[in-house]
C-alpha cells in the first residue's frame, strides 16, 4: 500500500477544499464539544417531563367537551324551567297526561338543576384551565372530578349521562396514571414552592 493512495484507511485524511469567502452557502457553526444538556431530574432521580403527556392533553380536551355540553344542560334546564312556569297557567294543558307527569317538576327544582350544572361547568373551566400549571391539588381535583361526573352520568340521566359518564371515567383513569403523577408533580423552576 502506497501512502498516497486515498483508499489507505491508514493514510492522511484527504485535503478539504475551502470555499471562496463570500461564495455560496454560509458556513454552519461546528457543534460544541461535551454531552447534551441532560433533562431535568425529579427528586428521586426520575425524568421531569418538559411537555404535557398525550393522556394528559386528552383528558384537559375532555373537560372542555363536559364544559360544552353543561352549556347546552344549562340552556335546556333553563327553557324548561321557563316553560313549564309559564304553561301551568294555561288552561287548555290542564287536561294533557304528558304535560301534567312533565309539570309534576317544580319549577324551582328545574331552577336548582340550572345553577347546580352552571356551578359545575364553571368548576369543569377553571379545572381545565389549571392543567398546564397546577400542582398535585388540581390532579387529585380532576381525579375526584372525574368519578363525581362518572357517577353523576349514571343516576338523573342514564342515555344522555352515558358520554358524562365515560368522559369521567377517562379523565380519570388519565389523570390518575403515571404520566399525569409525573406531570403535575414536576418541580416547576422560578416559581414559589407551593403544595398545591
Amino acid at each position: 500500500m502506497s501512502f498516497g493512495d486515498p483508499n489507505n484507511p491508514y493514510g492522511p485524511p484527504p485535503p478539504q477544499q475551502q470555499a471562496a469567502p463570500g461564495y455560496g452557502y454560509p458556513q454552519a457553526p461546528q457543534p460544541g464539544y461535551g454531552y447534551p444538556q441532560a433533562p431535568p431530574m425529579g427528586p428521586y432521580g426520575e425524568a421531569v417531563p418538559q411537555t404535557m403527556p398525550g393522556t394528559v392533553g386528552a383528558a384537559r380536551v375532555m373537560l372542555w367537551v363536559i364544559a360544552g355540553l353543561q352549556v347546552i344542560g344549562i340552556a335546556l334546564f333553563a327553557f324548561s324551567a321557563v316553560k313549564v312556569s309559564s304553561a301551568r297557567d294555561d288552561g287548555t294543558l290542564k287536561d294533557d297526561a304528558s304535560f301534567q307527569r312533565f309539570a309534576d317538576y317544580s319549577t324551582g327544582l328545574l331552577w336548582g338543576i340550572t345553577l347546580f350544572a352552571l356551578a359545575w361547568a364553571v368548576f369543569t373551566v377553571v379545572l381545565a384551565l389549571k392543567f398546564n400549571s397546577g400542582g398535585n391539588g388540581v390532579r387529585v381535583a380532576a381525579l375526584v372530578y372525574g368519578v363525581i361526573t362518572a357517577i353523576l352520568g349514571l343516576y338523573p340521566f342514564v342515555i344522555v349521562g352515558l358520554v358524562h359518564t365515560v368522559l369521567g371515567i377517562l379523565i380519570a383513569c388519565f389523570v390518575g396514571g403515571s404520566a399525569g403523577s409525573a406531570w403535575f408533580q414536576r418541580p416547576r423552576y422560578g416559581a414559589a414552592p407551593s403544595q398545591y
